[in-house]
């Protein structure tokens, strides 16, 4: 191994996901000169192995379901999913799995890449293992961030390694439908992956260890997907552990503490994640390696002055979208501060703090039907202290939904903090609910009053009239 000398930036970033290349864009729009290290492909995980494949699987799923729900184009979308071409537009939107684009971009806003393994080497220093053996060191003047992102938890089964199980990865880069899927796991990523290759052609088993699918959303929403993935034909199975796992020629067997043998081609676990930083130098800076990180709102590790973390590592919210706007955030901090500019702690929703984190995530989750949230769910909104009041609505009281879809079914439930009068959380299932999310993450973020809201007309007949439905609600509570 060959040894350069160091080089020096303003700021240094590990990791090329989306998050890192924003860190890195807004440095450099602030006038700070960015290094950026990836070891594997610029573009991360987002660009290559979860939103973009994902949602490209997800997409001919959803359309033909909407079309079968709409008299007089029902009738012309019964056959099977054109799968060859479904996973060759996937292909498309990965751009084969190449990042030629994405490096183009870096090198329009002037950043600079090092292909490597980088690892912290000591307060301000990152050290970058090249393809080629060749060690360099990249200093930075004000700020390192840590954008390395999260992978797939797996459980410690005995003889899972043998198995060859699927992750995320292989769920959404397969290039041929598996007969028979076995799905571990209750969270979006199980439910999304459920969904697709359901579609596809897939006989779909989905094992729950808990009693819910989507359990971090309102209870509706899972049941209402559990009800859907039914009737497309999978096995939805809660309260059942895996126990066990072994593969017999080209068969996986899975054993459940239920006593169950389970055939199938391939298991995906979809069982959780765990940060990207166990081997990342954290040690070299007083950190434990593998851990997550601790940050205050402008995302500085606590306890630091120079480094930052950013987007699923410091698991405030593992959002793609949650973690750009970490990445501005931070990109903001770090030039305020390299310019002597103080920060106020008290400006909350200011250009330093990451307060959506906390208040308002939005998330979508692209089933069908859809399951959309923002803000606090009621539970934790109680939990939380708040004295709130919570609505309910059948989606399909809603003109515009039953235009939308024959026998449109959903739910919506909007929590109001009823000292302050203002929504603090809303979660909708149902058909294209995905698209009505913003207007309620607008509400929660401004905080609008509930009186207010009156005055804030839904068009007719759209599915946002939900918002007249769920306003009435309160009022006649």
């Amino acid at each position: 191994m060959t040894e350069t000398e160091s080089i020096a930036y303003d700021v240094v970033v590990l990791g090329a996901g989306p998050v890192g290349e924003n860190v890195a864009d807004r440095a450099r729009a602030a006038g700070l000169s960015a290094a950026i290290v990836e070891n594997e492909l610029v573009g991360g995980e987002c660009s290559y192995w979860a939103c973009m494949p994902s949602k490209a699987l997800l997409r001919p799923a959803i359309a033909r379901a909407d079309a079968r729900r709409v008299p007089g184009l029902s009738g012309a979308v019964q056959g099977p999913l054109d799968a060859p071409a479904v996973l060759a537009h996937r292909d498309y939107y990965t751009s084969y799995w190449k990042d030629d684009g994405q490096v183009a971009w870096l090198d329009g806003i002037g950043a600079d890449l090092h292909r490597g393994h980088g690892r912290l080497a000591g307060p301000r220093r990152v050290s970058v293992e090249g393809p080629d053996g060749e060690l360099r060191f990249l200093t930075a003047r004000h700020a390192v961030a840590v954008c390395t992102g999260t992978r797939a938890l797996l459980p410690g089964l005995p003889g899972l390694a043998e198995v060859k199980p699927w992750t995320s990865r292989e769920a959404t880069s397969a290039h041929e439908v598996p007969d028979r899927l076995i799905v571990v796991g209750g969270g979006v990523v199980a439910v999304e992956m459920a969904t697709a290759w359901q579609a596809l052609g897939s006989r779909v088993t989905v094992l729950v260890r808990g009693h819910a699918l989507l359990p971090r959303m309102e209870p509706f929403a899972g049941e209402l997907v559990a009800d859907a993935l039914k009737e497309a034909g999978a096995d939805v199975r809660t309260g059942t552990a895996v126990t066990g796992v072994t593969r017999e020629g080209s068969t996986v067997v899975a054993l459940t503490d239920t006593g169950d043998r389970i055939e199938a081609d391939e298991i995906l676990f979809a069982t959780g994640r765990v940060p990207h930083t166990e081997d990342i130098g954290l040690d070299t800076v007083g950190l434990e390696p593998g851990s997550w990180l601790d940050v205050d709102d402008s995302l500085r590790v606590t306890g630091s002055e120079w480094l930052y973390a950013v987007g699923d590592v410091n698991h405030r919210a593992l959002l793609t979208h949650q973690g750009k706007y970490q990445a501005r955030i931070a990109g903001a901090a770090i030039a305020a501060r390299a310019a002597g500019v103080p920060l106020l702690e008290t400006d909350l929703w200011g250009a330093h703090a990451a307060t959506a984190d906390h208040a308002a995530a939005p998330q979508v989750v692209f089933t069908d039907p859809e399951a959309a949230a923002v803000g606090l769910s009621l539970a934790e909104a109680e939990s939380a202290g708040l004295r709130v009041r919570a609505v309910d609505v059948d989606m399909s009281s809603v003109a515009g939904a039953g235009l939308y879809a024959d026998g449109y079914r959903g739910k919506a439930r909007m929590v109001v903090d009823i000292n302050r009068e203002i929504v603090v959380g809303l979660t909708l299932v149902g058909p294209g609910v995905g698209e009505l999310i913003h207007s309620a993450t607008v509400a929660v973020v401004g905080e609008v009053p509930v009186s207010r809201l009156w005055h804030a007309v839904p068009s007719y007949p759209t599915v946002s009239e939900v918002w007249l439905r769920l306003l009435e609600a309160y009022r006649d509570m």
